[in-house]
């Protein structure tokens, strides 16, 4: 790890903790290797950013194929994992099953903890290839369906939206799926993405680090941000209550979910994209109700304190015209970022120092101990 290069401020602001290859913020532009994330968007399938993720090179036609193969021939979960996620309780946090099933999956695997580069690699294929089947299986055994098994044809996109609703869906909304998972793939040394590079700095395995990194995600800060989106959406109702919601809450000094960022101070590009979306699906399913609040809200609060949306606001409504209930938001997220919190751990691996920083100390000076007869 690179040493600090700025004194820390609260929650680390302002401090670079490490060097990496894999993505970059500058201004408003997010870059995977390099390769702007408007481009990889716009052309790119999500395949192909993980490839780019964990091998730094845009896969050839015949590597590309090959990874999409090795991801189809990994997606299925053992028969015990599947039967305990169905004894798993239906109101359980959804993020609290993904974690404890990801942690499950070192079980049955032979290489849980074998750390040589091949094997490492073919874990990462694993957790890829199972976390959509897991999110898919948790959904549906909680709501008394049986899990749908994985198409070997289908994308990571598609087979995703196959396994939830067990009915093939049409392109153009694969393809919406598609981009969400890009945009979602990775976002430098963000609080999930850093728990990971620490667990795997120990030398932890691949499983304990993705799993460390889940259960940081979760947090409303974080990947559960887009979740607390929607049910302020739900909250408002209707686009006529924005103002007034909006005004109390900033009366209140309540946080408005979704807005601003540590490092965007010029707009999140992938918060674009994902109003572009929510645009086009609001449209597609004829319901214009939760895009037209967004807009409102977004106006509103821009006028106000002159934030700007970011990733979490407008994916609340791309994943509920998906279909996808509100409590699933961030086990969805998670599905793609673990491509990018692999990158980080692999490259953590391969340049590994023990992250371990220090803390300034604030409490009393020291002092004598008193015993507890004279206390």
């Amino acid at each position: 790890m690179a040493q600090a290069t700025a004194a820390a401020g609260k929650g680390l602001e302002g401090v670079t903790a490490t060097t990496s290859a894999i993505s970059s913020i500058i201004g408003s532009t997010l870059t995977y290797r390099g390769i702007d994330i408007n481009e990889l968007a716009e052309h790119s399938s999500f395949e192909e950013v993980a490839y780019l993720l964990w091998c730094g090179e845009l896969p050839k036609r015949r590597q590309l194929e090959d990874f999409k193969q090795e991801l189809a021939d990994q997606r299925e979960l053992s028969p015990q994992l599947l039967e305990a996620i169905g004894r798993f309780p239906s109101n359980a946090n959804p993020m609290v099953s993904l974690r404890t099933a990801a942690s499950m999956l070192a079980f049955y695997e032979p290489l849980a903890e074998d750390m040589e580069e091949d094997a490492n690699r073919k874990k990462a294929v694993g957790l890829l290839a199972k976390l959509p089947t897991i999110v898919a299986a948790i959904q549906r055994l909680r709501s008394g369906q049986t899990p749908v098994a994985p198409d070997p044809s289908l994308t990571e996109a598609a087979n995703f939206l196959y396994m939830l609703s067990n009915e093939r869906p049409p392109d153009s909304t694969a393809r919406i799926m598609d981009v969400v998972l890009i945009l979602h793939a990775d976002h430098e040394l963000n609080a999930s993405t850093f728990a990971a590079r620490v667990a795997a700095s120990t030398l932890s395995d691949m499983h304990s680090a993705v799993v460390a990194a889940l259960c940081t995600l979760k947090g409303p800060l974080h990947g559960g941000a887009n979740q607390a989106v929607m049910a302020m959406l739900e909250r408002i109702g209707s686009v006529e209550n924005v103002p007034t919601y909006i005004r109390g809450a900033l009366e209140r000094k309540e946080r408005i979910m979704g807005f601003g960022h540590r490092v965007y101070k010029e707009g999140d590009p992938r918060a674009r994209w994902l109003k572009s979306l929510s645009e086009r699906l609001a449209r597609e399913t004829g319901n214009p109700k939760w895009i037209e609040i967004s807009k409102g809200i977004e106006e509103a609060v821009k006028a106000d304190k002159g934030l700007l949306p970011n990733v979490d606001f407008y994916s609340a409504s791309v994943y509920t015209y998906l279909g996808m209930p509100r409590d699933l938001f961030t086990a969805i997220f998670a599905m793609s970022r673990v491509s990018g919190w692999i990158a980080h751990i692999l490259e953590q691996y391969g340049n590994n120092r023990l992250i371990r920083p220090r803390a300034e100390y604030i409490g009393p000076p020291q002092r004598p101990y008193v015993p507890l007869s004279e206390r």
